[in-house]
């Protein structure tokens, strides 16, 4: 089968396209044609090997060995192991499983693979994982959100943004979303109550307190960002710059760390989201009731992978990227 393959860490013209072994199915597995899959800024910093902390685990000098790129995926069931009951040949599904920029993958049944709502194409359904789950694990399990809540999302119109917004929306928050000039009619239209467009105002400046803000571009320090939290605000972390090659954005979501200790708001620095089945079922029934709708900025070829992440590397992709196999 076909597959992006990354030897080495390097630019994206460093990533292969060949032809690899499908995977072996176990008893338990599912064997996915993949027919779309999405990028994710975690694919390009896997790539570059940055920050270099990162490289304590993949390899110092180059990865430990040579790994089909990719997570989320979108497909159809080929076939299933001896002791699988929940899926069966032939059912579209969507999920998060390492390996996904290829023509199959493998996933254990019990792992983060769920069926896909009808209502969505495939490139849609690949949008989905990584980015709404994030999105979803930020707002409900780490800043507590709440019917009637103010919500302020900072960096809306990207993968993670995009599915906030409506995310927030869907358990009954009011929802400000800041984002650029170009981005302002998108993100009204997936639901956002009020638009701050940062190249005319400051947020931080602004005369409202929210009860939680999720932080997604990472671009305000603490002490401007508390600004308009009221006293009893959650202030949750997703991101931040990437130009620290040691530490990447982690040196941002220290500096929050640091500089809100003793705060009276609660503060979560950063956090890593974990991909789960049960996440994944909520997400999917958000879809199917039309709460939540993938915005997909543009598609690309397997073989044009490279320019995919080369594009998502700029930072200013409008929703997600996705790769059709």
């Amino acid at each position: 089968m076909k597959a992006i393959v990354q030897k080495v860490y390097g630019a994206p013209d460093t990533l292969e396209l060949v032809d690899v072994d499908r995977p072996a199915v176990t008893d338990n597995d599912v064997l996915v044609r993949v027919h779309a899959a999405a990028v994710n800024p975690l694919d390009w910093h896997s790539m570059r090997g940055e920050p270099y902390l990162m490289r304590l685990g993949m390899g110092l000098r180059k990865p430990k060995k040579s790994e089909v790129m990719g997570v989320d995926f979108a497909g159809t069931v080929e076939s299933v192991g001896a002791n699988v009951t929940q899926l069966k040949p032939g059912d579209e599904v969507f999920g998060g499983r390492s390996g996904a920029f290829a023509e199959y993958l493998c996933v254990p049944q019990d792992r983060a693979v769920v069926l896909k709502p009808d209502k969505l194409t495939f490139e849609q359904a690949a949008a989905v994982p990584v980015a709404a789950v994030t999105a979803l694990q930020g707002l409900r399990d780490h800043g507590h959100i709440q019917p009637g809540q103010k919500v302020l999302i900072n960096g809306a119109s990207g993968g993670v943004g995009t599915f906030a917004v409506q995310i927030a929306r869907s358990f009954g928050a009011e929802v400000t979303a800041v984002c650029s000039t170009r981005n302002v009619d998108m993100v009204r239209r997936i639901g956002a109550d009020t638009v701050i467009d940062y190249t005319k105002d400051d947020f931080t400046r602004s005369d409202q307190r929210y009860d939680l803000m999720l932080d997604i571009a990472g671009t305000r320090s603490w002490r401007e960002c508390k600004r308009v939290l009221g006293p009893k605000a959650t202030f949750v972390v997703i991101g931040g710059p990437s130009t620290n090659r040691l530490l990447g954005p982690l040196t941002h979501t220290a500096a929050i760390g640091l500089t809100s200790m003793g705060a009276s708001r609660k503060v979560v620095p950063f956090f890593l989201a974990s991909l789960k089945k049960e996440d994944l079922v909520f997400l999917q029934g958000l879809l199917e009731a039309g709460k939540l709708a993938p915005v997909i900025d543009r598609t690309y070829p397997l073989n044009e992978t490279p320019a995919a992440l080369a594009y998502i590397e700029v930072g200013h992709a409008r929703g997600k990227v996705v790769i059709t196999v």
